[in-house]
């Protein structure tokens, strides 16, 4: 079977990417395996970058093929920001609601038709001997006035979804895992992984 190394420390990601390629048969290991690993800075000035630069170290370091990914919210009414800085939006390991109350903060005054914002993730997945491919997903919508619902981790509580009128969180993992900018990138790179 092949081992495929997420190259995450984040056990929500880990969960979520691993329940959107279920159907794929592969021994998912991330870095919570090889604790020696180096820890990648991220600090790319693109999605791709960040990604590729996690995947590459990774890869090389485990002698394994790496899956890496790297997801930003864009908000227009913020000139695209948080952007590459989602994760670290309110300050350097933080909880998820500080992100999310910061963002919102920042929103309190901007109404609806402004709140357009997307979703965008980047998945890199690199082989020891260096070759990497990219593949983008990407989901549209709008940022809530409040979060909303208990699912997921992240910005999903105030991410509203336009088709369903809901956020990420009051979705759930099931519909979320379908339609969102990761299961969009991870279907993608799905096929070049059943060609390995």
């Amino acid at each position: 079977m092949l081992e495929i190394v997420l190259a995450t420390r984040n056990r929500d990601k880990i969960r979520e990417i691993g329940k959107i390629l279920s159907n794929v048969d592969i021994r998912f290991l991330s870095l919570e395996d090889f604790p020696e690993c180096p820890v990648v800075v991220e600090d790319g000035e693109t999605l791709e970058e960040n990604a590729k630069q996690k995947a590459t170290v990774v890869s090389q370091h485990t002698r394994k093929v790496c899956l890496a990914e790297d997801t930003g919210l864009e908000v227009e009414a913020l000139g695209g920001a948080p952007g590459i800085h989602s994760a670290r939006f309110a300050g350097n390991n933080v909880p998820y609601e500080d992100n999310n109350r910061k963002l919102l903060k920042l929103m309190e005054k901007v109404p609806l038709e402004k709140r357009r914002a997307r979703f965008r993730c980047v998945v890199a997945l690199a082989k020891p001997d260096g070759e990497i491919v990219t593949r983008e997903g990407v989901c549209e919508g709008l940022i809530a006035f409040e979060m909303r619902g208990k699912s997921g981790f992240g910005y999903d509580p105030v991410f509203i979804v336009p088709e369903y009128g809901k956020t990420f969180a009051e979705l759930g993992e099931d519909i979320k895992n379908r339609i969102s900018h990761r299961a969009r990138a991870l279907m993608k790179i799905k096929e070049i992984i059943n060609r390995l």
